[in-house]
């Protein structure tokens, strides 16, 4: 059981990398690179995220201040439902528009 925890919270340091990244640079992984819109709310998504897998981790490791189980419980799908719906919105919203560009003659 340690292990999979344990591989939890190093895939949820990955992901809170990548969100730095992506909040310092602008750089997304690849493979969301078509479908990202706005890399700000990404970045953030991904730090809610993997920020809520690696504290599961510390709780369970017992490194992190002993709280009581709702308490782990309903923070830390908060904070996950919270990242998982910025990234979402990262891909659902357009980009704002121009209007230099929306009337392409001038009158």
């Amino acid at each position: 059981m340690t292990w999979a925890v344990g591989t939890g919270a190093l895939l949820g340091l990955v992901v809170i990398a990548s969100g730095i990244v992506t909040l310092r640079t602008g750089w997304i992984v690849p493979t969301a690179r078509r479908h990202v819109t706005r890399p700000a709310l990404h970045g953030l998504g991904a730090l809610l995220t993997g920020s809520s897998v690696v504290l599961q981790g510390l709780f369970s490791f017992r490194i992190a201040p002993n709280v009581s189980w709702e308490v782990r419980f309903f923070g830390g799908n908060a904070l996950l439902f919270g990242g998982l719906l910025l990234i979402a919105l990262s891909q659902l919203l357009a980009l704002p528009r121009n209007r230099d560009h929306t009337d392409p003659s001038g009158i």
